[in-house]
């Protein structure tokens, strides 16, 4: 969870009043957040919704609060104006980092706390929000350094040479991937491609390695500059123009101008930040049902402006700097926290009951146990996830997926119908880390079955390191089987994503509950991994029927 430090003097100055430390507690309380320490000089603040990005500064934080606090009601307005300098997108980078959003602000000097806390939003967002700089990464650049228009090109490795930051010398992409400390943290999330993701200017000067390092020559911002150039690259395009909104509206209430750009990607034409916003309906009928009290239209309304939203005609207007409305109930929550958690009437509970263990819980905990006992770690990932990850990258078939309708990103536009992609995703995203690694995952998939729509609980594990092999990943299977206590037969089994030849189906009284084997190199270098892996599945659901 982001946790972010500030001056007293600083929030009460954005915010227009002074506070109490209890006021103050109660405040950030109000945002899910945790007032760690409130110190003479600096005051720190846990942020525990991963989903509100946009709290993760000062500014964020007392733009919140003044709505909270009266001062403020409704969507704040940011001044800026519609420029025509364009950034220009390369169409290779397409498969690689394709979006960016950019702008330009201008006003207010820096000096060494601003641009600390500037510093302090990007890496919390690009390190939280961003996934360590995958899904997205954030540059700041002296303004007066940059000539446009600004081109965000695919580059060979060997082709640019450019001094990083910190360093004396100039270093080609691919020399800064090796040597540069930046190089060797964020690499790996480019260095699988053909191509690497640059920003450079019309003078032919590079800004930065996206998403791994400013230039030391136009991509330093420093103390007295007051004018900045700002860009988010990623991968996902909401998110990307998300972020640029967030970091607008930051710099906006420190008094800054600012200066939307025009984004070129060869065909369409992107305004950013664009500040756009969206409106839904107002659920009155769930505001009663949910919360226990009656309120007027009047009282919504006056409600809705304090949790910083605005109201027209029976619909609530959401900034552009968020992005976590996506349901009615969303909408009810943050009127009950405008109205105040406090303030809500109690009733009595009229029901008791004595919890308990599902006994399949206790099944799925006895296999994560045996597989910690292998050597292999944990990992969690999501429910959700696209086809492209499933199937694709994995050259099988599609085994029956549930998509989304409405998703709000690609990258999670299905439930997930196996575990063993997801896996070899995070092997892709540690392969700069120390071999051997074995990991396991045990959780919920869902399959569809012509009309039929089923959870099942899998489990599955991956094995990489230089020696993995079927061997290993079959002994691992049976051993598992084994401490179940289950009889079971081993056949011959083909799927895609394995080497023919190097896979196994595992049946017990010939219904097949298991697979594993070998993954085809094809697979491995989709995925830019050199060491071999092995993987296998196993339906639990299956498997607990007969125990």
């Amino acid at each position: 969870m982001p946790t972010i430090s500030f001056t007293p003097a600083d929030l009460y100055h954005l915010i227009g009043q002074r506070l109490t430390e209890a006021k103050l507690k109660f405040l950030v309380e109000s945002v899910k957040g945790e007032l760690e320490s409130v110190l003479s000089r600096e005051i720190t603040v846990k942020l525990n919704d991963t989903n509100l990005p946009y709290l993760w500064s000062v500014e964020g934080l007392a733009r919140a609060f003044r709505g909270l606090l009266g001062k403020k009601k409704g969507i704040p307005k940011v001044k800026y104006v519609r420029t025509k300098d364009k950034v220009i997108v390369d169409r290779k980078l397409a498969k690689i980092r394709p979006y960016i959003a950019c702008f330009v602000a201008k006003g207010k000097k820096i000096d060494d706390y601003l641009l600390k806390q500037i510093i302090q939003l990007q890496e919390k967002l690009a390190e939280n929000f961003g996934r360590k700089r995958e899904k997205i990464s954030i540059g700041v650049y002296p303004f007066r350094k940059i000539s446009f228009p600004i081109y965000y090109k695919a580059c060979k490795p060997t082709s640019v040479r450019f001094v990083p930051l910190d360093f004396q010398n100039p270093l080609s992409l691919k020399e800064i991937l090796a040597q540069h400390p930046k190089g060797k943290e964020y690499g790996h999330i480019i260095s699988g491609f053909k191509d690497y993701p640059v920003l450079m200017d019309a003078k032919k000067e590079v800004l930065s390695l996206a998403p791994v390092i400013n230039s030391s020559t136009t991509g330093k911002l420093e103390i007295g500059d007051s004018e900045i150039f700002f860009d988010a690259t990623g991968t996902d395009y909401d998110s990307v123009q998300l972020v640029a909104n967030i970091f607008a509206y930051a710099l906006a209430d420190r008094g800054f101008k600012i200066y939307s750009l025009v984004v070129d990607y060869r065909g369409k034409k992107v305004q950013t930040p664009s500040f756009e916003t969206r409106a839904v309906k107002v659920p009155f009928d769930e505001i009663e049902h949910m919360l226990g009290i009656k309120l007027s239209e009047a009282k919504i309304k006056l409600l809705l402006g304090k949790a910083g939203f605005d109201y027209s005609k029976k619909k609530v207007v959401i900034p552009s700097y968020r992005q976590d409305i996506m349901h009615p109930v969303d909408i009810v929550e943050e009127i009950a926290i405008a109205y105040g958690y406090d303030k809500l009437p109690s009733i009595p509970l009229e029901t008791y009951t004595v919890g308990n263990t599902f006994p399949i819980q206790r099944f799925l905990d006895n296999a994560r146990d045996l597989m910690v006992g292998l050597g292999y770690q944990e990992a969690l990932t999501p429910l959700l996830s696209n086809k492209i990850l499933l199937y694709d990258k994995l050259g099988v078939n599609d085994f029956g997926t549930i998509e989304i309708k409405n998703f709000m990103s690609a990258n999670y536009s299905c439930v997930r119908t196996w575990i063993i992609p997801l896996l070899i995703e995070i092997l892709s995203k540690n392969k700069h880390y120390d071999f051997p690694q074995r990991i396991f995952e045990a959780g919920l998939v869902t399959r569809r079955t012509n009309e039929l729509v089923q959870d099942e609980y899998h489990l599955a594990a991956a094995s990489s390191h230089a020696t993995a092999n079927f061997t290993e990943v079959r002994q691992a299977v049976e051993f598992l089987l084994r401490m179940l206590g289950l009889r079971y037969e081993v056949e011959e089994f083909e799927l895609g994503c394995f080497v023919p030849g190097r896979a196994a189906e595992i049946r017990i009284k010939k219904q097949p509950v298991a697979f594993l084997g070998e993954i085809h190199p094809e697979v491995l270098r989709g995925f830019g991994l050199t060491m071999p892996v092995v993987a296998f599945e196993i339906n639990l659901s299956a498997l607990f029927l007969q125990v």
